[in-house]
């Protein structure tokens, strides 16, 4: 009897296989067929992780499938997993059908063990590198797979650099992470009561359950309530073979697109390590270089990269987001993706791209979302305002915020939920900290650059965001940040502009943005395809004039009581409760505003229809609840009260 496919290799899929493959595993598959540097792998489909969610067990003929594509990746490799002469290490990383930028989790360098480490030394014939990937593979699986705090695997590594008297984590020895190794594994003992797993089949199946099972953390659960992703379509698993950035100098890591993701200009842009891993770069652990240096450090390198991103934008026809990695200066694809973007940037990248022949007009219409449309209303800081600068970090996402610190994103919800406005502040993000992203008004980070998770997520939610701001010393376990010896405490107010990378300390006013010149194009090109008139709710002549410039073709809805309010309530008050020559008077003065108010609308619709209520005054916008006074004589009046009883209580208020 046959079973149902669950596993692909590369060579096997394709970019339209996404709900089946995911969207990183689709992508892996054709850029494999793109003929693209991309290391070896499988993927095992999203049906198997919708039935392990549903019945905490693997589908009939998922194991034996996983087998026998680990034998062929085995085969095509040339190395055995957990071979203790030439290993052969894997990825296991998760993939959705859409975009989750570190919703879900990854594992990185199974396969080693006590004796494949030293295989793998025998390999590279580099004792350090061997035994940092060995630290780095313990440690994730205690986090990830075993959901062990991290902090207490960061907190030896502090420790350990505090005592050797080095700054980061590459300054360690070999010696030093030989004892890492040792030490975290004591921790998982510790903490989970279950010995670190030797065999590599075991740390497979931990690892694949693993990312199953991050399907429905709390953080994927939240990114998928705000973007409106459906729970139930579930996440590959893409294992594939492990390339090292951290083989030295001529090796890196990084995050690539083909056009700037926040302003749309044409220009290849990212961020690489040297000597390091692609989780170093989105976690911030050490401060990264533009890809722009990359011709200087490895000229070969980014040579290639260039042609690949350039290979990949025309193939999808679109700005395209990419992680690479080069192992002794030879460049490897590990994923790519349509890329999040500003609404300014998408924008741009729409018209640039209908310029450049990539796409028409009306695709251009569809790839702008009606949200983006809000973010571009975003405001800025007041240009002739003269601020307090505390520091200046990375623009990585535009706008500006105005909030009071909160150092945990479990504060910034529970504030959020309260309506106050709060400016989420942390060494730096984690996908953990999604549900805080959301309730925050803007990102500031110590951490992390132009494509750190803080970046990549604020931009994909049009939050600004302020990252890599490396004056900042963020103590949050005690309640505050310092900047050149300056105290800003939790709870104190301060101003981000993710435009400029300015951190204000105090309240900025804002003002207002100014559209760019892509989205009137984008505008005009949509009156040529659209069906329906679009009409603006609209009830001064400001707003209707303000509506006649984004092209309303006449006012849907003037609502005659919003005339009155403002400065004009007290004249709609002396209405109400005066006597008959001060209701006269102000009826007079009422026709002649309103009257006002009217040719003014009327002009600026020059023809178009305007659609008119008549006054409907609800109480509580024309006379304040808590005069109570006030209302009863409201309300007596309404009722045809006796005119004695009424006149006595008028005269008392």
């Amino acid at each position: 009897m046959s079973h149902k496919k669950y596993v692909y290799a590369f060579a096997e899929g394709n970019a339209e296989m996404k709900f089946l493959l995911g969207g990183k595993g689709a992508n892996l598959c054709e850029m494999t067929g793109l003929g693209l540097p991309v290391p070896p792998g499988f993927s095992i489909a999203t049906d198997a992780c919708r039935y392990f969610s549903e019945h905490s067990v693997y589908p009939e003929g998922l194991e034996a499938e996983i087998k026998d594509n680990l034998r062929s990746l085995e085969k095509k490799t040339g190395k055995r997993l957990g071979d203790k002469d030439d290993p052969l290490l894997v990825s296991v990383r998760s993939g959705a059908a859409f975009s989750m930028p570190g919703m879900m989790d990854t594992v990185l360098n199974l396969g080693l063990n006590d004796d494949s480490v030293q295989g793998l030394v025998k390999q590279t014939n580099n004792e350090r590198f061997a035994f940092d990937s060995y630290r780095r593979f313990v440690q994730m699986f205690g986090k990830v797979v075993l959901d062990i705090n991290g902090q207490l695997f960061e907190d030896v590594i502090k420790k350990m650099k505090s005592e050797r008297g080095v700054r980061h984590d590459v300054d360690l020895t070999a010696d030093d992470l030989r004892e890492l190794v040792k030490i975290f594994k004591g921790i998982i003992k510790e903490q989970s009561n279950i010995d670190f797993p030797e065999q590599p089949l075991e740390q497979l199946d931990y690892s694949i359950k693993a990312v199953f099972n991050s399907w429905n953390n709390k953080r994927a659960r939240d990114y998928r309530r705000l973007y409106k992703i459906a729970d139930d379509l579930g996440t590959a698993v893409n294992v594939q073979m492990m390339v090292f950035g951290n083989k030295g100098k001529s090796s890196a890591t990084g995050v690539a697109f083909t056009r700037d993701p926040a302003t749309g200009e044409k220009i290849h842009y990212g961020d690489y390590l040297t000597d390091a891993q692609g989780e170093d770069v989105v976690a911030g652990i050490r401060h990264t270089s533009p890809i722009a240096d990359m011709a200087d450090d490895l000229p070969d390198a980014a040579l290639e990269l260039n042609r690949v991103l350039d290979i990949l934008e025309k193939h999808y026809r679109d700005m395209c987001d990419t992680e690479f990695t080069i192992e002794q200066s030879k460049l490897y694809m590990l994923q790519t993706r349509i890329g999040k973007r500003t609404a300014a940037a998408a924008l741009k990248i729409a018209v640039d791209m209908e310029k450049e022949g990539l796409i028409s007009k009306e695709e251009a219409i569809m790839r702008i979302e009606p949200a983006q449309l809000d973010q571009l209303l975003h405001p800025r800081f007041d240009p002739d305002y003269q601020k307090d600068v505390l520091a200046v970090g990375l623009n990585a996402s535009p706008g500006a915020a105005v909030g009071q610190v909160v150092f945990s994103a479990d504060e910034a919800e529970r504030l959020g939920k309260k309506g106050k406005k709060v400016i989420l502040t942390r060494w730096e993000t984690t996908p953990d900290d999604i549900h805080g992203m959301i309730a925050a008004q803007g990102i500031l980070t110590s951490h992390g650059g132009k494509t750190s998770h803080a970046a990549v997520v604020a931009r994909g939610m049009g939050k600004p965001c302020v990252a890599g701001c490396a004056a900042l010393d963020i103590e949050d376990e005690k309640g505050y940040f310092s900047v050149d010896g300056k105290t800003i405490k939790e709870g104190d107010i301060i101003s981000i502009d993710g435009t400029s990378g300015e951190v204000v300390f105090g309240e900025v006013p804002l003002a207002p943005p100014t559209p760019t010149p892509e989205l009137n194009i984008v505008l005009t090109w949509a009156d040529e395809y659209r069906r329906l008139d679009v009409r603006a709710n609209a009830d001064t002549p400001e707003d209707t004039v303000k509506a006649r410039n984004f092209g309303a073709q006449g006012i849907g809805l003037a609502r005659t009581e919003h005339m009155f309010l403002g400065d004009r309530l007290p004249i709609v008050q002396k209405m109400i409760l005066g006597n008959d020559t001060e209701r006269r008077e102000a009826l007079d003065e009422l026709l002649k505003v309103q009257t006002e108010d009217f040719i003014g609308i009327f002009k600026a619709m020059d023809g178009l229809p305007v659609t008119i209520r008549l006054l409907d005054p609800p109480l509580h916008e024309f006379l304040p609840k808590e005069d109570e006074l006030l209302v009863e004589v409201v309300r007596m009046e309404c009722r045809g009260a006796d005119p004695e009883k009424l006149n006595a209580k008028r005269e008392k208020f």
